[in-house]
């Protein structure tokens, strides 16, 4: 039987979740595109450098950063901060199942009553033409 490596003393493993916000916050830090060599280097080193990979490309295929190639590598951008990140993985959530009307039914009746509130004052203000204009990128000029 395989022996499970243990972490090392003083390290603890980190969610999927919070390695990949780790990730995005390093990446909107930075004045430019970046290597994964980077990132690595500005969340502490104490990553492997296929670990900092790999979270990029789940953030790639999240549309959370895009990539260029540059020489045998890859730059890194941001195209999300970590709440759009957070929004992106609820849309995902809720595209996946079948009776969206439940689940927002559910998650609705699931706030707090400050959580409810906000939500509904966001929606209040998506209604008002300006906000839907800002929504969509246009401007009046």
């Amino acid at each position: 039987m395989a022996q499970r490596e243990q972490p090392r003393r003083g390290s603890r493993r980190r969610a999927q979740g919070e390695l990949e916000g780790q990730v995005l916050g390093a990446l909107r830090r930075a004045d430019a595109p970046v290597t994964a060599a980077w990132v690595q280097q500005h969340l502490g080193g104490d990553l492997a450098y296929t670990t900092v990979v790999t979270i990029l490309t789940r953030l790639l295929a999240k549309d959370a950063v895009s990539r260029e190639r540059q020489g045998r590598s890859f730059v890194w951008t941001p195209t999300a901060d970590v709440p759009g990140l957070t929004a992106l993985k609820m849309r995902r959530l809720l595209d996946g199942d079948r009776d969206r009307e439940a689940v927002l039914a559910s998650f609705f009746t699931a706030l707090s009553p400050d959580d409810e509130q906000l939500l509904r004052a966001l929606l209040d203000a998506t209604d008002t033409p300006d906000a839907a204009d800002m929504a969509d990128g246009r401007t009046e000029g």
